[in-house]
This record gives structure tokens, C-alpha cells and sequence, in this order.
């Protein structure tokens, strides 16, 4: 399955940038957004507040990764919770 890159210009913090990501990156920016109830330029406009502005484009894919990551650690986390909510209780001597 080849990714399509596609490019797409802002203005973030007044200057116009043209970021090129994989179709697949920017349907998941744009879930990560509605997740967190901001609007996709808002969440660009953090990511390069927050990250290295010289190759935004890789900072914005280890963002995404990063977000899956921890969702990934915590369904981990639910599900071991869940596991000891389910284990009898042992009473202590």
C-alpha cells in the first residue's frame, strides 16, 4: 500500500508554511483534533510552538506517533486495572 504525500499551506504564528504528510497523517491530525475539540490549525499552531520548527513536517509524524503510543499505553493500563477489579480479593493474614 503506497501513501500519497499531500502538501498543505498554513499561516501559523504569521507565517505561511507548506506542510507535506502522507494522506494517512493528516486524516489522523485531523482525528487527534477533533478528539481534543480544536480546530486542526490550532493543533498544527501548538506542534510548532512545542517542537522543532526546522523539519515541522517529521515533527508533526512523531507527534501522531506519540499520541497513538500513549493511547496504546493506556488501554494498557484499563485493561490491567481491569484484571486486578476482576481478581478475587485475598484477605491478609
Amino acid at each position: 500500500m503506497r501513501s500519497q504525500i499531500v502538501k498543505r499551506s498554513f499561516v501559523i504564528a504569521g507565517q505561511k508554511k507548506s506542510i507535506s504528510l502522507e494522506e494517512a497523517v493528516w486524516r489522523s491530525l485531523k482525528e487527534i483534533a477533533t478528539n481534543r475539540d480544536v480546530t486542526l490549525l490550532d493543533l498544527l499552531t501548538n506542534i510548532a510552538s512545542t517542537e522543532d520548527q526546522r523539519n515541522l513536517s517529521s515533527a508533526i509524524r512523531l507527534f501522531v506517533l506519540n499520541f497513538y503510543r500513549e493511547q496504546l499505553e493506556l488501554q494498557h493500563i484499563q485493561r490491567v486495572v481491569q484484571a486486578v477489579l476482576r481478581s478475587p480479593v485475598q484477605a491478609l493474614h
